[in-house]
């Protein structure tokens, strides 16, 4: 793993999650903007928190730091969908 794969990883993790948020408000009358707003700026906030901790100069072996980043990305990610999961379905509920 290298810097550049890692910081591809963040641009399009984060970016696919910022669209599926953009899709579902658009194709959504009922969705919660105040809330999708929220998990966007949540979205926001880790890819710099990311991108952060991706530009320093990393001590020890580079390959196991960034598959740390990898993993906080990941892990950091899901917890965004279940919250957009939970938009998703009290929108549902509201129709």
């Amino acid at each position: 793993m290298n810097l550049r794969d890692i910081k591809k990883d963040i641009e399009y993790v984060i970016g696919a999650f910022i669209d599926d948020c953009s899709l579902f408000s658009s194709v959504n009358s009922k969705a919660d903007d105040e809330a999708l707003g929220g998990l966007l700026d949540e979205a926001v906030n880790l890819y710099n928190d990311l991108k952060d901790k991706v530009n320093i100069k990393a001590e020890g072996p580079k390959g196991a730091y960034y598959a740390s980043i990898r993993k906080e990305l990941l892990e950091k990610t899901d917890g965004l969908y279940a919250k957009l999961s939970d938009i998703v379905k009290k929108a549902g509920k509201a129709e």
